[in-house]
């Protein structure tokens, strides 16, 4: 996968040290690809030993794929956004993790859902697969839990500077504890072990980063939005 051009550069301190624990992550996503890991979940032994057919149209490892897939790309969007409204290298690392963290995971379930030979997308409600007591509702184009509004991505454009940085944070926070739910809901229904692995690694690694945001947020004076 191609992507634009990021700065890289971090800030030295603590923030940097915990930032640069998301590369193993990245990495580890790329290398799963290299190594055919969407082979092994679509017809390949699971980790019993027997070997497990594709999942159903509407089953719950499909649904997480599809799902979790648009979230991550959404993640993406507003870190390529902010990228371009702040010279920030704390910030402007961050933005780089994630982009580089959730475009490798996204690459990998949408391997998983072409070699199951199933739909990029359903024609359920998104999370129908979590099967919760109240469905989220979609608004202004935020589909699942944590998503931006289109209002909060417009304003997220109109910004620069410090307070682009706030913003971007303030709603990143949120959308990672609507990840960390979806990936959460996966772990609690799920079948497939190599998707639970991969699951649980967002529940882990999107904790550890919104205490990471969090201070972020703190140095520049301000808070989460809830």
């Amino acid at each position: 996968m191609q992507h634009r051009p990021v700065v890289a550069e971090e800030s030295a301190g603590t923030g940097a040290d915990r930032r640069r624990l998301w590369w193993p992550a990245a990495l580890a996503a790329a290398v799963a690809l290299g190594l055919g890991v969407p082979a092994l979940v679509a017809g390949g032994p699971d980790a019993s030993g027997s070997v497990s057919s594709a999942p159903a149209q509407e089953s719950a490892e499909a649904g997480f794929a599809r799902d979790m897939a648009t979230h991550h790309q959404q993640a993406i969007d507003l870190s390529f956004i902010v990228r371009d409204r702040t010279q920030a290298t704390d910030v402007r690392g961050l933005a780089f993790d994630i982009i580089n963290t959730q475009a490798n995971q996204r690459g990998m379930m949408m391997g998983w859902l072409d070699q199951w030979d199933l739909t990029q997308h359903s024609g359920t409600k998104p999370m129908a697969w979590m099967k919760m007591d109240h469905q989220y509702e979609p608004h202004d184009g935020s589909l699942m839990p944590g998503m931006a509004t289109n209002t909060e991505l417009a304003k997220l454009r109109s910004l620069s500077g410090q307070e682009a940085e706030v913003y971007y944070l303030q709603l990143m926070i949120e959308h990672h504890k609507g990840g960390v739910e979806m990936a959460q809901g996966y772990l609690d229904t799920g079948t497939n072990a190599v998707e639970k692995r991969l699951a649980q690694t967002m529940v882990n690694g999107q904790r550890s980063e919104i205490d990471l945001i969090t201070g972020m947020l703190a140095e520049r004076g301000a808070k989460p939005l809830s």
